[in-house]
């Protein structure tokens, strides 16, 4: 009897007691960054935040240049 006891608690502790630890992996991203702006380029505020537009596109500034922003 305490066997089996002892039997179906490992047996309980070793189904319950799993690891829920899982892998997320991220695709790198491809950014560009614009390190001259151009002089066509027009300064647009968004919700208080100042961008850069050039062909049709809205550009923010970084310390490495100018980055391409998506909205």
């Amino acid at each position: 009897m305490r066997t089996t006891f002892s039997l179906l608690f490992l047996l309980f502790v070793l189904f319950t007691l799993t690891s829920c630890v899982t892998t997320v992996r991220t695709k790198p991203t491809n950014i560009v960054v614009v390190k001259k702006i151009p002089r066509a380029h027009k300064i647009v505020y968004i919700n208080g935040h100042k961008y850069y537009k050039w062909s049709g596109k809205h550009y923010r500034k970084t310390t490495k240049g100018y980055v391409f922003v998506l909205f």
